[in-house]
């Protein structure tokens, strides 16, 4: 059995689950195998996804710790060390091939606990800043050091899978690229997606901006998540613009991503969703994990990071989107430079390192 360790919450957001089960997909297509997820009970998850996809799901409990957390720990609601007896309890009499983890709570104390119940250990981060006890490590973004990124914080025999050759995603991603559109740098189509959650609501600063264009030539189609706490009024919002269309928790985010000729969203997972696209965005990073990648996007030219979520007003996010409607060329050189670097990536890169 392959067993992954991931959460899905309100704070935590989907991100972390939807990369998971695109892989666990791959890996059940692949190579038959059997998946479980250990998850625990938070609020806003989206456990269901797990068992509507057909896996075992090892449920670990909601929890009102008494204890003092810090960082990410509150992110699982428990110290490190409470989460990995309890997953430990859970993988006992299991035989487990591979456990991978994507948690930016859990480190090499969580490992070493977890480590005598399973044969292989594999690491989903991008954070690098913590040592892992672990056999194989991805992190799938493009960052200007990422060769050296994880230098003395995985043990030597680790393999290391770094960059967006590496993406996992999803099978539609696959089959919407077959007909990517070379875009002509016009601007008719804009999708607006700040990730599952968007606990800042990102999403109706962009619309506003939107508005202000005074562009109902222009389809913006918005897209929100389960988890997103401001569905109703993004909802309401859209309703009274003819030129806008609301969205919740689909499942063809690739073929919305083909209609369009920019989008506006968050740094993390999406970014290379968007990329094997071809498609141009502007981006702002809502999470502090999101900084460098997107910084470093910008750098190669294939985003327009304009900064953090709380730098960005409304005025700066309605300037961005001038640049861009007004000039054909840096879109068209946007989508050749994502091309160049997505010229060989494959999700097999990933499956194959997994026995």
């Amino acid at each position: 059995m392959i067993v992954f360790r991931v959460d899905s919450s309100a704070q935590i957001g989907s991100g972390h689950l939807m990369r998971c089960l695109t892989l666990a997909g791959q890996l059940k297509k692949e190579k038959q195998a059997e998946i479980g997820f250990v998850s625990r009970d938070l609020e806003g998850n989206l456990n269901h996804l797990i068992e509507k996809n057909g896996y075992r799901l090892f449920l670990l409990p909601k929890t009102a710790s008494t204890e003092e957390l810090a960082g990410y720990e509150n992110w699982l609601t428990v110290k490190q060390s409470v989460d990995a007896g309890q997953t430990k309890k859970l993988l006992q009499g299991l035989t487990v091939d591979c456990l991978i983890i994507d948690s930016y709570a859990l480190d090499e104390m969580w490992e070493n606990i977890v480590r005598p119940c399973v044969n292989k250990i594999m690491v989903i981060d991008d954070l690098a800043n913590r040592k892992h006890n672990c056999d194989i490590l991805l992190d799938q973004n493009y960052c200007c050091d990422m060769d050296n990124r994880y230098t003395g914080l995985v043990p030597t025999h680790c393999q290391l899978l770094l960059g967006p050759h590496y993406a996992l995603l999803r099978e539609e991603f696959y089959e919407a690229r077959k007909t990517m559109r070379n875009r002509d740098g016009n601007i008719k189509n804009i999708l607006v997606f700040f990730g599952g959650s968007d606990l800042t609501n990102e999403t109706m600063k962009a619309l506003k901006a939107l508005e202000s264009l005074q562009r109902n030539d222009i389809q913006v189609n918005i897209v929100v998540g389960a988890s997103n706490k401001n569905q109703k009024s993004i909802e309401a919002y859209c309703l009274q613009h003819d030129n806008m269309q609301y969205f919740c928790q689909v499942n063809n985010m690739a073929e919305l991503m083909n209609e369009a000729d920019l989008a506006i969203g968050a740094g993390g997972a999406t970014t290379w969703e968007r990329c094997f696209l071809g498609l141009p965005s502007i981006v702002i990073a809502i999470a502090e994990n999101q900084v460098q990648i997107s910084d470093d996007c910008n750098k190669l030219g294939i985003i327009k990071y304009i900064g953090k979520t709380e730098n960005i007003d409304m005025e700066r996010l309605i300037e961005s989107c001038k640049e861009l409607l007004g000039n054909k060329s840096a879109i068209k050189r946007m989508q050749k430079q994502m091309q160049l670097l997505f010229c060989n990536l494959c999700l097999k890169n990933v499956i194959n390192r997994i026995k």
